[in-house]
C-alpha cells in the first residue's frame, strides 16, 4: 500500500505545529555565538541570523513576538525602543 507524500507531509506539518506568543521585558543577556536573548524573566530566545545584534543591549525594554517550535521560542518580531536622536 502507498501512502501519498501529501498526506505525509500534511502529518509533519502538523506535528510539528508552532505556538504564537507576545513577551515583554529588558534584555538580560545577549549570547552572540548561539544567537539567544536571554530576558530578565530568565526565559531565552532564538535570534534570527539577519538580527542586527549591535542594536540591541543589556537593560533595553522591549517587546517579543515568537513562535514555539520543537521547544525552542524562536523570534518572529521585535519592537525596540525609539532612540531619542534629539540628544
Amino acid at each position: 500500500m502507498r501512502i501519498p507524500i501529501g498526506a505525509v507531509a500534511a502529518m509533519l506539518l502538523i506535528s510539528t505545529a508552532a505556538f504564537a506568543g507576545q513577551t515583554e521585558g529588558l534584555i538580560k543577556e545577549i549570547d552572540k555565538d548561539t544567537l539567544t536573548l536571554t530576558l530578565d524573566d530568565g526565559k531565552s530566545y532564538k535570534l534570527n541570523a539577519e538580527t542586527d545584534l549591535e542594536a540591541l543591549k543589556p537593560g533595553m525594554d522591549i517587546v517579543i513576538a515568537y513562535d514555539e517550535t520543537n521547544g525552542e521560542n524562536i523570534i518572529t518580531d521585535m519592537q525596540l525602543p525609539e532612540s531619542d536622536s534629539t540628544e
